[in-house]
């Protein structure tokens, strides 16, 4: 217990709920006292030398002096080893085993008396004292992982299973990324982190770890390739992180590495190889496709935890209607309960939730709730939950008495999910949420979360679990915990609604909780920090496979400023999850109440993600095909380059956009570094080439965006219908995109629509998979003469739009440094990108807001003159 918990465990015992707690803690630790064996004594183990060998498809064994090594190379490249004869299953991440082993593959030997496996895409090389080396098919070492070490109980001086540590060396050069959602990352620099699933007692920032979310998942980038490791192990431990350094002229490098202790549990890894897309295609692969959240759930979401009663909730959603600001649905907490109890309405603040809900449904927006895991103790559900199997539905401890927590509505039952039967019957209590109206569910307090004045805020861990048959205690079960509960609702909602997608977030879970739905951030603290944290959050869980998250808008236990609650809403527009929410204690987070100015810009806010809800659909269903997650790093496409690996304050999202959020107070400029190609400014149109870093302006209420060139998304025009849009390719290059539109309520993949985008003369053409010209598309960022030699006319059969390219684009006129025409008139701007002026068919120029610079034409369909120049008949 250090200061911090012993002033928060001491003011706790003058509240009736803090007694409580403090209670239940020291039940807790009598039950591990009772339960858990003190560990004796110990023997260190080595591998020792290699003695022999055994091929097997894909791989073989390797048998040491005190331990034997199973290697296995499955069908695409991905590398399974596990020592003492752990194999691939049981797993909660990975399904069935993995893939096949690949029958190319053989164990054969290798120089100083090891051996190698060689493959397509990997070689695996394991010397004849242990140690183990992944490399490239060109030879390049990406990981090799030192013998291991275990610390074996001596028979009758103690409890508990073996303690191992595995120390792995990577390119000096390489970066480190991954471990679940840290508040530290994306990067994640030297230092020690935790892997247990953690409430960590309040606001976090970016010091503050381990967090609700946490996986021995590595993504480690270098010159020499990225890879990823995962150690499937559900077990408490720890990584220490060190980054390498390169060798100043010919000295010699140092490599960086990753030392991993677990408490107990298999050790065994699996190791993908490749570009990031490859390793996110075979993650995806190794332990499931991302569930796709249904159409609504990608667009603006609001919560609150305090709505109190169902006339807020109806004023709330007023609000939104009445200013014209995008609402998809609102989140109710736990307020909502008849005494926090799950499962339950407060009757005389929701009187008629179903009525609610189906009028909320009317105006298009959907009721959410929360689903707690802790079950009061002697409820309803509790009562039907003891009638489960032979010992009911709740954890116990080695005794077989209930484990008992303390959390909202008091005391409190946990019920296991490890237990299939348990899973079964907790979706079916799923139902009365349905049955009240409810479309959604964000799970909560699931880590499991018992409240404490000090240490873990957990279960006992002595505490028994199922864990599918096989038995174990709370330091095996904890982590998977959530994972198992997300199986059990999700599951339920398919069986209780099979025609429709479930929509179901989790605060925290595992490796493979993808399959079941995305998360949230949890409380961040309400800070220019927690703001920087909430993208470190999204970036990282995305590597680890769990592309559907983001952070409560405004952070949750505080009361942001107007400037850093609009900064957040502008990056939340541009993340899968986008949602406010905020504790009972702090402020409201409704936009029109940091005043009229932020109003206005949130208006502007909210309409650019409806715009771009259709892109956000069809990266939801490429990411369920390919893995690949929404919000990715900058160095994604170019893993090579140094500094894209070090930018940890900008993002892609899909292949088109890149973001550059404002992270910082008070900035109105910010400089964004460019991978290779030529970027337009969404905002100005300005092109820009890269690699290369530049400088944009970002005033409040703008987040520099740029656009790929050449690439082709779908939006939301102002009609409601989803049209495309494209940005022109540089010349002599082509480019095009992927559309998925939205396939309904149900489980359809969505068919992939393809398109092309290119010059053809002086205009920019888009053209679908067949080759035959798109009609109706917006073309942006052509610029110069040529983009408007045929001004006033129709080309390839595309829309024109006055005061953009003779292909499309957006009305009002063209932005700086394009040329603006029309059918009459058109918009002239200049350098600044203010409206300079325009030319009439009855010619001239006429001022606008300002004028264009010497030298920059303009013109309509009649004649006219820019500052000197003919405007073009």
């Amino acid at each position: 217990m250090d200061g911090r918990e012993l002033v928060r465990a001491v003011k706790e015992i003058g509240t009736a709920r803090g007694r409580r707690a403090w209670r239940a803690v020291l039940r807790h630790r009598r039950t591990d006292a009772e339960g858990l064996v003190p560990r004796g004594a110990e023997r260190a183990r080595v591998p020792g030398p290699l003695e022999g060998t055994e091929p097997r498809p894909g791989g073989g064994v390797l048998r040491f002096a005190r331990s034997r090594l199973t290697v296995r190379v499955g069908v695409g490249g991905a590398v399974f080893w596990g020592w003492d004869g752990a194999g691939p299953e049981p797993s909660y991440a990975v399904l069935g085993g993995g893939p096949e082993p690949d029958p190319r593959a053989v164990l054969e030997p290798d120089t100083g008396g090891g051996w190698r496996v060689v493959s397509e895409r990997v070689t695996v090389a394991v010397s004849r004292h242990g140690a183990l080396e992944v490399r490239t098919p060109g030879g390049a070492v990406l990981r090799r992982e030192l013998p291991p070490r275990w610390w074996d109980p001596v028979e009758g001086a103690g409890g508990g299973g073996s303690r191992w540590l595995q120390r792995a060396e990577v390119q000096a050069d390489a970066r480190f990324f991954g471990l679940g959602g840290r508040a530290r990352g994306p990067r994640l620099r030297d230092g020690e982190y935790r892997l247990w699933n953690t409430d960590p007692k309040g606001g976090f920032g970016p010091d503050t770890d381990p967090l609700y979310i946490t996986m021995p998942v590595q993504v480690v980038v270098a010159d020499a390739g990225t890879h990823l490791a995962f150690y499937d192990n559900t077990w408490d431990g720890r990584v220490v992180l060190r980054e390498g350094e390169e060798g100043a002229g010919s000295g010699a490098d140092r490599p960086g590495w990753s030392e991993l202790r677990l408490e107990g549990g298999p050790l065994r890894c699996w190791v993908l190889v490749g570009t990031p897309a490859r390793v996110a295609q075979g993650w995806a692969g190794l332990t499931g496709a991302p569930a796709v959240p249904p159409e609504w759930a990608l667009g603006y979401q609001h919560a609150r935890w305090g709505f109190g009663s169902a006339a807020e909730v109806r004023r709330v959603v007023a609000g939104y209607a009445e200013r014209g600001l995008a609402l998809s649905a609102v989140h109710l907490d736990i307020d909502h309960y008849d005494g926090h109890r799950v499962f339950t309405v407060d009757r005389e603040a929701f009187p008629d939730l179903p009525g609610l809900a189906g009028e909320l449904g009317a105006a298009g927006v959907r009721l959410v709730s929360i689903v707690d895991p802790a079950v009061k103790a002697g409820d309803a559900v509790h009562a039907a939950g003891l009638e489960v199997g032979p010992h009911g539905a709740f954890v116990r401890d080695g005794k077989g008495r209930e484990v008992r927590g303390e959390v909202w509505p008091g005391e409190c039952a946990y019920p296991d999910f490890t237990d299939p039967a348990v899973r079964e019957w907790w979706g079916r209590l799923y139902g009365e949420r349905l049955a009240q109206g409810f479309s959604g569910f964000w799970h909560d307090m699931n880590e499991p979360v018992s409240f404490a004045p000090w240490g873990d805020a957990t279960l006992p861990r002595s505490a028994r679990h199922v864990l599918e048959g096989a038995g174990g205690d709370h330091r095996e079960g904890h982590n998977v915990y959530a994972l198992a509960m997300a199986r059990a609702g999700w599951e339920g909602l398919v069986r209780l609604r099979p025609a429709e997608r479930p929509f179901l977030f989790s605060r925290s879970g595992w490796a493979g909780m993808q399959r079941y739905g995305g998360t949230w951030s949890g409380d961040v603290e309400s800070s220019w920090e927690g703001l920087r944290a909430s993208l470190a959050l999204v970036l990282g869980l995305g590597l680890c496979g769990v592309p559907y998250s983001g952070p409560d808008v405004g952070g949750f236990g505080g009361s942001p400023s107007p400037e850093l609650y609009l900064r957040w809403l502008e990056l939340g527009a541009y993340l899968p999850l986008f949602r406010t929410h905020s504790a009972i204690w702090a402020g409201r987070r409704e936009p029109w109440e940091f005043g009229p100015e932020v109003e206005r810009e949130a208006a502007r806010v909210l309409a650019e993600r409806e715009r771009l809800r259709p892109y956000f659909v069809t990266l939801a269903h490429l990411a369920r095909r390919t893995g690949a997650p929404y919000v990715r790093p900058l160095w994604w496409g170019a893993p090579e380059d140094r500094r894209l690996r070090d930018c940890e304050d900008a993002f892609l999202l899909g292949d088109a956009l890149l973001v550059a959020p404002v992270l910082e107070c008070g900035a109105d400029r910010r400089a964004v570094r460019l991978p290779r190609g030529r970027w337009y400014d969404t905002a100005t149109g300005a092109a820009h080439e890269g690699p290369a870093q530049v400088l944009l302006d970002a005033p409040p209420g703008r987040t520099p965006v740029l656009a790929r060139a050449g690439s082709v998304l779908p939006v939301r025009r102002a009609d409601g219908s989803v049209g495309l849009e494209a940005w022109a390719p540089a010349r002599g290059r082509t480019g095009g995109g992927v559309v998925i539109r939205d396939p309904g309520a149900g489980f359809g993949a969505g068919e992939v629509e393809r398109y092309t985008v290119r010059w053809a003369g002086e205009a920019v053409v888009v053209a679908d998979e067949a080759g035959g010209v798109v009609s109706g598309v917006e073309v942006r960022g052509c610029r110069g003469w040529t983009a408007v030699a045929l001004a006033g006319r129709e080309v390839a059969g595309q829309r024109r739009v006055d005061g953009q390219c003779p292909a499309g684009g957006v009305g009002g006129g063209a932005r700086s440094g394009e040329l603006g025409w029309g059918a009459g008139r058109a918009l002239v701007f200049g350098a600044s990108g203010r409206s300079s002026g325009w030319c009439g068919a009855a010619g001239g120029v006429r001022d606008g807001q300002g004028r264009a610079r010497s030298g920059e034409p303009g013109w309509g369909a009649g004649p006219g003159r820019a500052l000197g120049r003919e405007c073009p008949p």
